[in-house]
């Protein structure tokens, strides 16, 4: 197969003009039968506002290492990789596998699972992803939480109320990612997602996409169980033998796949008391940051609205002087910031954006490494301690909704307290005045001045945020986001709004697993978010298919007789 890299052509060409460039670039003439695939696209903004697609194009031609020769630079020959499933084990299986979670993991490994026979029983503490929606929706506009359905909880995991951000660092030599993307697909998402360099799919599109993959898993053969929580696991000689649903229920099997997600708390407790061998695992935590969308357009792309393009994205990252790392993490162009809590008392925020990306401002989450020296313990479940305990400080900030701030008065607040010449006994006691209330801001006469207004999913309030996160992180916030104002500019105006917490980065939390993917528990096989190996929507799809191929190694189906 022939290979094109950085092919360049003005945004908004039409395909003929793709396909010339393409027989130019091969020098081919226009009678050569043209057989092409567009495997990248990214955009080239370096001279905005005159903004270009860079495409990685593969073709397939008679006489391709002719071609390649005479061809301009920047052509190659290269060898497809193609997606293979392993064939099946020799060892029969008694049960059909369970798979606890059915957030990106869960889903893949049980859609490939179920594509081979398998029959896999799928247990999900939540609802399926219309109930969840209601209720989630139910939560924003009351308050009421539903502990077991909820942004973290139900049919389609955490992501579900996302960007739905399909890219990933995850190295791909043996085909997951492109076989993900290609799973998404026959599952409802835009063909574009096969080669744009951020796919993204929206929380809307999402929700349809893991409604189709369930009802694959089920045409399959497969069981997906709703309202299902795994409250116990039963071993036997350190192999497990089932599962304990609901306190009461037990379910058998000698396979059990873990995609629990990242905030399965109880469920990581559960794991600890029975034994499991497991792991703090450093994460990282910080503030949304929202801005006005037109600002980033006219950053990444010299336009307010680029119109062919859609929303602009950014991605920055900087290292404090304190030795943390600041970074942007899940950036949702046009989108919302969203009350994504999942226990009474607790305040966790995160970003969403629908398929349009048509929301006033962007927001993303600007984090800040967190240390195992910053838990209070060595306990392999600290990291989670030290997650509740910045949750419960949003939660008091905002009297339970989501607080908000504006980074001038952030600056201005905890300065004032981090120079007070007074032991910290009595700086608990200090009281100081600053305005906490968008009906304080006013305008200098004469003057307009266009206020940006928060853009949230769940009612918020304007707070005191300076007190959420210890000093040493605050101060790396503080120092990241100025580094952040030289790369775009107005990042750190006085305008820009800040909300806590955003705790649930990744998984404090990991569970040891060995080269053949089982836990200390044989039998078990951890994976995905919350088992500490992925940090998103595909890489956690990616880590769901590797432990379906440890299964498929090892066992095969129930039907599959052989002789």
């Amino acid at each position: 197969m022939i290979r094109i890299q950085q092919l360049l052509l003005p945004v908004g060409h039409t395909r003929r003009e793709l396909e010339n460039k393409i027989r130019r670039t091969l020098r081919m003439d226009a009678k050569t039968v043209l057989s092409y695939e567009i495997r990248k696209r990214s955009v080239d903004a370096r001279k905005k506002p005159k903004l270009y697609y860079s495409y990685v194009i593969d073709c397939k031609a008679d006489n391709e290492q002719r071609i390649c020769r005479r061809a301009e630079s920047g052509v190659s020959l290269v060898e497809e990789v193609e997606y293979r499933f392993p064939e099946a084990g020799n060892l029969p299986l008694s049960h059909p596998p369970v798979i606890i979670g059915t957030g990106p993991a869960g889903l893949f490994c049980g859609l490939l699972l179920a594509r081979h026979g398998y029959r896999p029983i799928l247990l999900e503490r939540g609802q399926d992803v219309d109930t969840r929606l209601q209720d989630v929706e139910t939560f924003w506009e009351t308050g009421r939480l539903n502990p077991s359905s909820n942004v973290q909880f139900g049919e389609g995991g955490a992501g579900t109320f996302s960007d739905g951000k399909l890219n990933t660092l995850v190295r791909d030599k043996d085909g997951r990612n492109r076989e993900v993307l290609k799973l998404f697909v026959e599952a409802g998402a835009d063909p574009s997602i096969l080669y744009d360099s951020k796919p993204h799919l929206g929380t809307d599109v999402l929700a349809g996409v893991v409604r189709q993959i369930r009802k694959q898993i089920q045409q399959y053969g497969g069981t997906v169980r709703f309202g299902a929580e795994v409250t116990g696991l039963i071993k036997e000689n350190n192999r497990i033998t089932g599962v304990t649903v609901n306190h009461t229920e037990f379910l058998p099997g000698q396979v059990v796949v873990l995609a629990i997600g990242h905030s399965a708390r109880d469920t990581f407790r559960m794991l600890y008391d029975t034994g499991l061998k497991m792991e703090a695992k450093e994460f990282a935590a910080g503030f949304r940051v929202e801005h006005r969308q037109e600002k980033i357009n006219l950053a990444q792309y010299g336009m307010a609205d680029p119109a062919p393009l859609g929303a602009a994205p950014y991605k920055v990252t900087a290292r404090a002087g304190n030795g943390r790392g600041v970074y942007s993490f899940c950036m949702c162009p046009g989108g919302y910031v969203v009350n994504a809590s999942s226990e009474e008392g607790r305040l966790a925020v995160n970003g969403m954006s629908y398929h349009g990306r048509a929301g006033e401002n962007a927001n993303s989450a600007i984090i800040v490494s967190v240390k195992k020296s910053d838990f209070a313990s060595e306990h392999p479940l600290a990291g989670i301690a030290f997650q509740r305990q910045l949750e419960e400080a949003a939660y008091r900030a905002g009297g339970g909704r989501i607080p908000v701030q504006r980074l001038g008065e952030f600056r201005s607040v905890f300065a004032s307290r981090t120079n007070l010449s007074v032991t910290d006994g009595q700086a608990e006691n200090c009281s100081f005045s600053c305005k906490l209330s968008e009906t304080d801001e006013t305008e200098k006469p004469g003057e307009q001045v266009q206020k940006l207004h928060p853009c949230m999913k769940g009612t918020y309030v304007f707070s005191d945020l300076t007190e959420v996160l210890p000093r040493e992180m605050t101060e790396a916030f503080l120092e990241g986001m100025e580094q952040f104002s030289h790369r775009i500019k107005g990042f750190a105006d006085e305008d820009t709004l800040i909300s806590a917490v955003e705790s649930r980065t990744s998984s404090p939390v990991r569970i040891v697993r060995d080269e053949t993917m089982q836990s200390s528990l044989k039998g078990l096989y951890p994976c995905g978010e919350g088992a500490g190996y992925a940090g998103g929507i595909t890489s956690a799809a990616m880590d769901g298919i590797r432990a379906a191929e440890a299964v498929r190694i090892q066992f095969r189906p129930q039907d599959d007789i052989r002789q």
